[in-house]
């Protein structure tokens, strides 16, 4: 079944969105077929749709987020309690680590990450603001699968692993484990020599939100520098991680 069976109107403008913003760069008709699953007929009048309106720019065949899209985020870096709450901390345990530190969200089965706070060393890392990569493997997307909220967490392993029961259950037991501790780390899962530690922030639950943990604070690092000081920056990035929690269930 392709991915345009299963949406159905707005979803298509969504879908075509998601693609252009989770790519990173501007994305060719080719491009946006295979990341999008729609007929090509269909693909070319949600793109339309989207130029008209300025949430979409096209350059010589490529397109990319319009003008209207970048009013989008800069409305959310202004807005985001979620960053604003999160960010001073952040700062706080960059300094003290002298290490890159990212605010970490779960969307449609991706790691987003909403803010980052860059080290003063070097480090080639996938995540970057507004990055995406799979909700899978890593520090950051255990750590979110492990705090989700049960139903939530359940729904997303079967879409991600519904041909593979054997990974699924492994994962499962990496996350319970990952539960019990409070944090999940992981070395080289998505960049060779990357290694990071990731601990859940809670918000204060409302009705409908399922209880799951609102996003995760990531510390990378690289393996080398990372090396005899595991526990001491995943303490730090825990007692970090707990203090926005605070500040976010206090306001």
């Amino acid at each position: 079944m392709n991915k345009e069976s299963s949406v159905i109107g707005a979803e298509r403008l969504l879908l075509v969105l998601s693609a252009l913003a989770s790519h990173g760069k501007a994305m060719s008709v080719k491009d946006m077929l295979g990341a999008t699953g729609l007929a090509q007929s269909t693909l070319y009048r949600q793109v339309a749709l989207l130029k008209r309106w300025g949430f979409v720019s096209e350059d010589a065949g490529y397109y990319a987020p319009g003008p209207i899209s970048l009013q989008l985020a800069l409305g959310f870096d202004v807005n985001s309690m979620l960053v604003e709450a999160s960010r001073d901390s952040m700062l706080q345990l960059s300094r003290a680590t002298q290490e890159s530190v990212g605010l970490i969200v779960a969307v449609n089965d991706q790691v987003i990450c909403l803010e980052m706070i860059e080290s003063t060393h070097s480090l080639r890392c996938s995540f970057e603001k507004g990055r995406a990569v799979p909700l899978r493997a890593g520090a950051s997307a255990k750590s979110l699968l492990a705090f989700m909220a049960d139903k939530t967490r359940a729904e997303t392993l079967e879409r991600q692993f519904a041909d593979n029961p054997a990974a699924r259950a492994a994962l499962e037991a990496e996350l319970d484990a990952i539960r019990s501790r409070g944090y999940a780390v992981s070395d080289s899962e998505i960049d060779i020599g990357v290694w990071g530690v990731s601990a859940p922030v809670f918000r204060r639950p409302t009705r409908g939100s399922g209880g799951g943990a609102a996003a995760s604070i990531t510390l990378m690092a690289p393996s080398s520098r990372a090396a005899g000081r595991e526990q001491q920056l995943a303490d730090w990035t825990v007692r970090t991680a707990n203090a926005i929690s605070t500040q976010l269930q206090s306001t």
